[in-house]
């Protein structure tokens, strides 16, 4: 520790085989203090205190009795809800592999698949109460084609949650850029009682993320 009492700065130096963006984020991860607060607590990553964060605010774990969380991979959401509800009923999916969880079914599988939305209910074993997203598309770096590609696993999730849900029920979904986008946005308040943004401060300076807080289901039309 320097003698300021902070942490000081780890430098990544360049090396044969490793991109200069793969660089900086190995950088990043070594000074997040969020990534040490995960290890120091026993969370697979640092995405737990977005979720704990949004959840002191919108009050959306503590009584939960059948979660679904997409995107599961690696598992800190799921790790988080199992903490604050241990008696709920927990799946997860995500297209990759995610090491087991003590009272959460994980399935394999990718979640635009069609077989997707009957394989969490039959594994749920009823509607959820509350539905998780933290997916997000994977990035090419183009900004635009990024955004469209996240927004549309958010438009399929919103709908897997409108399908889903049980009166009175949570959507929680990652998304970027200004927010939700407006069509989807006016779809949710059609449905939802409250819909609202949140940037929970674990979220990195600068990133374009937020989340979608949708409360209260008042069912199909």
């Amino acid at each position: 520790m320097s003698r300021s009492g902070k942490d000081p700065v780890r430098r990544v130096r360049k090396a044969r085989g490793r991109s200069e963006s793969s660089r900086r984020w190995l950088e990043r991860q070594l000074n997040d203090p969020w990534v040490k607060q995960a290890k120091q607590e026993g969370y697979r990553s640092r995405a737990a205190y977005k979720l704990k964060q949004i959840d002191e605010k919108a009050n959306l774990l503590r009584g939960a009795k059948r979660v679904v969380d997409l995107g599961v991979a690696p598992g800190s959401w799921a790790q988080l809800v199992r903490e604050v509800a241990p008696k709920a009923a927990i799946v997860g999916i995500d297209l990759l592999e995610t090491e087991p969880i003590e009272g959460v079914t994980l399935l394999q599988m990718d979640f635009m698949d069609d077989a997707a939305p009957d394989a969490l209910i039959d594994a749920l074993g009823g509607p959820p109460d509350l539905v998780l997203s933290d997916m997000a598309a994977n990035t090419t770096g183009h900004k635009t084609t990024d955004q469209l590609r996240t927004a549309g696993l958010v438009e399929t999730a919103a709908h897997f949650a409108i399908e889903n849900l049980e009166d009175g029920g949570t959507f929680v979904a990652k998304v970027f850029a200004g927010g939700t986008d407006q069509d989807l946005l006016a779809v949710l308040k059609r449905h939802f009682k409250s819909v609202k943004h949140a940037k929970p401060e674990a979220s990195r300076k600068g990133s374009p993320e937020w989340y979608v807080v949708a409360k209260g289901f008042k069912g199909r039309d």
